[in-house]
């Protein structure tokens, strides 16, 4: 594996790699069994495979948030040599944003709704960051889970609006046993809020009415963002202590 720190060393691969198909995670680091799922599935559909890490700070609206997101790149790497993985691009703020985020991508609708309507911004900074490592990468596929089903979907439709030629794949939540979805931010969870987690999963996935799983969410312990139904899903956010879980189902 071959770790890409600039984005003129990665342009300068990318050349030799005409013809061949390039798949690409962008991933924020502390790799779990979901991002390991996305490496696995773009090995399976493309000659060559590269993950980025970068922890992008545009897109927290909460500085104490983003100084508290777990960051493990030395493990990271290993995991990723013992899959396989081809590339590993590792920028840095300066070579990102040279431009210090004076140019950004929003979008105007969808991106206010569920977490963008209480996390200003956000979405800008998402938008942004992965425009910039689409046109780095010019990869053929680029592989997003479907936990972040709202980032999925602002992806995809920023890739049509820009005529990107990268295919945006949608590939679905891993879960632990317990069915609780798999996020980096699950390392933040103290033992006791570890064990009440679970239940997010399996009280949006209940057949009661959007009023009484608020309530059973209330009375397990979490602090309700939002909770509502539309695009023939259950979206929900929910905060336990400090460590804001999403999740959604499909109804």
């Amino acid at each position: 594996m071959k770790i890409v720190r600039s984005i003129t060393q990665w342009r300068e691969i990318f050349g030799g790699l005409q013809g061949k198909s390039v798949g690409f995670v962008p991933t924020m680091g502390y790799l779990h069994q979901g991002h390991i799922s996305l490496v696995e599935r773009s090995k399976a559909e493309n000659q060559i495979t590269a993950v980025s890490i970068f922890v992008n700070p545009t897109q927290f609206n909460n500085q104490e948030d983003l100084q508290r997101y777990p960051v493990n790149v030395q493990d990271d790497t290993l995991q990723l040599q013992d899959l396989g993985v081809d590339y590993l691009l590792l920028p840095d703020y300066g070579e990102l944003y040279c431009d210090d985020y004076r140019y950004k991508v929003s979008e105007n609708q969808y991106s206010l709704d569920l977490c963008g309507a209480t996390r200003p911004g956000h979405f800008d900074g998402v938008l942004t960051v992965v425009l910039k490592l689409l046109n780095i990468t010019k990869a053929t596929r680029a592989y997003f889970g479907q936990k972040d089903w709202q980032q999925f979907q602002l992806v995809r439709g920023m890739a049509s609006a820009f005529f990107l030629d990268t295919e945006i794949v949608g590939c679905p939540t891993v879960r632990e046993d317990s069915g609780l979805a798999l996020s980096s931010r699950n390392k933040l969870l103290t033992p006791e809020h570890k064990k009440i987690a679970p239940q997010l999963h399996e009280i949006i996935s209940g057949k009661n009415s959007l009023a009484e799983k608020w309530k059973m969410l209330e009375a397990a312990g979490f602090q309700v963002d939002y909770l509502t139904k539309k695009e023939g899903r259950i979206f929900v956010a929910a905060f336990l202590g400090k460590v804001r879980l999403i999740d959604n189902v499909g109804v």
